[in-house]
């Protein structure tokens, strides 16, 4: 077999024990790599509705068809486990050198069951696997982990997967990090820690074997040299952190916790004003020649020294939502997050959640005592150095910082609970996950894409704000398109989740961002590593597949119908300013699109999967389970 292993490892960490599952060629052309073959491996080995914190609920790993090979942004592996945050599917994406040393050790996917009784550092070198103490990592900083790792091996070649303090003190929203790289959201570091595994470390000695390395090397040169064009030039110059201004623009710029979508202060925190005031490099990801992460550094002020890579997400959730307008405190927070271990997303939405909470008088002054302010903190939207108090309380677990680290949905019920508020409806989350960066009263078609998101509050799994924002549609009206525009979009998206390749990519193979365009060259890709005969069809194929595999996953686990739902304040609260101002999606539009959403995909009323459907997609097992 070509471009694949044909093998996946198992590793047992309650008995300490490793065996290898071999998989016919017929399974990997179902489920490709990435995202889909990191699910499917959830939904072969997790125990259905077990606790996210149970051994029973095993991490699960798999590479990307392309890593290793030259093919350009194919360094990426899916990662996959139930969410502690939301109790369904949480499938990360990152792309690093480990996915290159998993597939230079042979391995196609690994599967992490059980759970330690002692901290633990997983070593697998080639076929080997060892269970190394991690008692001398812990406390230590992710980036921190990795140094220390790659000193004990004295090896470049051994690469790193590690949580920091935030999952050892399984934060809900805690990541795991690997060469400065996130599998962000949906709380695997919480996931790690539940098992007491601190690192996952691999070498790999092999080489990967292709079926047309002539056709594939010339593909990749051709990629590479488009990836240097206009395609992707404001990628290379300004990173995605450019677009914040186009979002404040459009009225859509998250703005002290959702409550509007301009923010008067953007170009103080734009990616332009990054770029000239603080960035020092850009960083790529492995097999990237875009590189469109901004390494910025904070030279004055009392936050001197902060560095980070700095993106759109990240910045918004850490600045306009939090009304902070100093550059410098923004990159404190994220060098917080990631050197912790923290989602920086989650991590910002639940701080602006905290500081109206504060504004609106739900919480007080006292509420927010610490070592750093005994007497407690003003949580006053602006306010940078009260928000990096919180991260590190949210960091420690220290006082309400223990709530806060449930994440919002979590931390806004017990609140209510105790003092008879309604502060659930500026806890601005989907299935529990914080949301994005794109104000979805302004994003009709990005609404029903959010509400039904097998992830949560997520937009890289949904790219239907492209349609909204482009003009392909009228972002502030419904019609009986949208379910299908909605339904498109993400297997668009996850057809590049399931290879894995970068979505920045994507106009590279004909200057277009669409199937057109990428298919026909995706299938060549695939056909030149594997041997295989794919075309259009087959492409289109697998998102759709990898799609369902989600939905399934989620199905089995308790999902109904109810749980496609957006926040209170888009549905009740409109906005007062900007290009976005006056609009919500009401319960009748959010209704009305998830029908038409559902008719789409083919499901039932009620977003149950025929059973004939999951037949045809090659899934009768998930057919018989909970088809319908």
């Amino acid at each position: 077999m070509f471009g694949y292993c044909g093998k996946i490892l198992h590793i047992d960490l309650t008995n300490r024990k490793h065996w290898t599952e071999e998989k016919p060629e017929e399974w990997y052309k179902l489920w490709i790599g990435g995202v889909s073959m990191a699910t499917r491996l959830c939904w072969e080995n997790i125990t259905p509705k077990c606790d996210p914190y149970s051994p029973e609920n095993p991490i699960c790993f798999a590479n990307g068809i392309f890593s290793g090979t030259p093919v350009p942004v194919g360094g990426k592996f899916g990662l996959a486990s139930k969410s502690p945050l939301t109790g369904f599917i949480g499938d990360s994406l990152s792309g690093s050198w480990f996915s290159v040393a998993m597939k230079r050790a042979l391995w196609d996917g690994i599967v992490i069951h059980g759970s330690s009784d002692k901290w633990i550092h997983l070593f697998i070198d080639d076929d080997r696997v060892e269970f190394l103490d991690a008692t001398y990592l812990l406390g230590k900083g992710t980036y921190e982990t990795e140094e220390a790792i790659r000193e004990k091996f004295g090896d470049d070649q051994v690469r790193s997967c590690t949580i920091g303090p935030c999952g050892e003190n399984m934060v809900r929203f805690s990541n795991v990090t690997n060469d400065g790289r996130q599998a962000g959201r949906t709380g695997h570091g919480a996931v790690w820690a539940s098992k007491k595994l601190k690192a996952v470390s691999v070498r790999g000695t092999n080489g990967v074997k292709v079926a047309d390395p002539d056709t594939l090397m010339q593909m990749s040169f051709d990629i590479t040299a488009a990836a240097q064009g206009e395609s992707t030039k404001k990628y290379r110059l300004y990173g995605t952190s450019t677009n914040m201004l186009n979002m404040n623009k459009h009225g859509l710029l998250p703005t002290r916790n959702y409550q509007e979508g301009t923010f008067e202060f953007a170009e103080m925190v734009s990616g332009e004003y990054l770029d000239e005031h603080h960035k020092v490099k850009v960083i790529a990801c492995a097999q990237c020649p875009i590189a469109c992460e901004q390494m910025s550094i904070v030279q004055t002020g009392p936050f001197a020294g902060a560095m980070t890579g700095v993106e759109y997400e990240s910045l918004q959730a850490n600045s306009s939502n939090l009304g902070i307008s100093d550059m410098r405190a923004c990159i404190q927070l994220l060098e917080l997050a990631d050197h912790a271990g923290m989602d920086s997303m989650s991590m910002g939405v639940t701080i602006s959640y905290a500081m109206e909470c504060y504004e609106k008088g739900v919480l007080k002054k006292e509420d927010f005592k610490c070592t750093q302010f005994p007497e407690g903190i003003e949580l006053n939207f602006g306010n940078g150095e009260g928000a990096v108090a919180l991260a590190k309380m949210i960091r420690d677990r220290e006082g309400i910082g223990n709530l806060l680290a449930e994440g919002t949905r979590i931390a806004s019920k017990a609140i209510d609970e105790e003092r008879e508020t309604e502060s659930y409806k500026w806890a601005m989350n989907i299935k529990g996950l914080e949301c994005p960066g794109y104000d979805a009263r302004g994003l009709k078609t990005f609404s029903v894409g959010l509400a039904v998101g097998t992830r949560g509050g997520c937009h890289n799994r949904s790219a239907a704000y492209d349609p909204d924002i482009q003009g392909e549609v009228n972002r502030f009206t419904i019609d009986e398109t949208r379910g299908k525009v909605a339904a498109d979009s993400e297997e668009y998206a996850a057809v590049y989740d399931t290879l894995p390749l970068c979505k920045f990519i994507r106009r590279c193979f004909t200057g277009k961002a669409d199937r057109a365009g990428a298919w026909p060259s995706i299938a060549k890709l695939i056909n030149a590593t594997t041997g295989w005969h794919y075309d259009y069809d087959d492409v289109d194929m697998i998102g759709i597949r990898a799609h369902t595999i989600k939905k399934a996953f989620n199905i089995r686990e308790g999902w109904t119908t109810e749980d496609d739902d957006l926040p209170w304040r888009w549905k009740h609260d409109p906005m007062t300013k900007g290009a976005s101002a006056g609009y919500i999606v009401t319960e009748e539009e959010l209704a009305y699109l998830k029908d038409i959403y559902y008719k789409a995909k083919g499901w039932t009323a009620d977003g149950m999967l025929p059973k004939e459907l999951l037949v045809k997609l090659g899934m009768p097992d998930v057919a018989e389970q909970i088809g319908v």
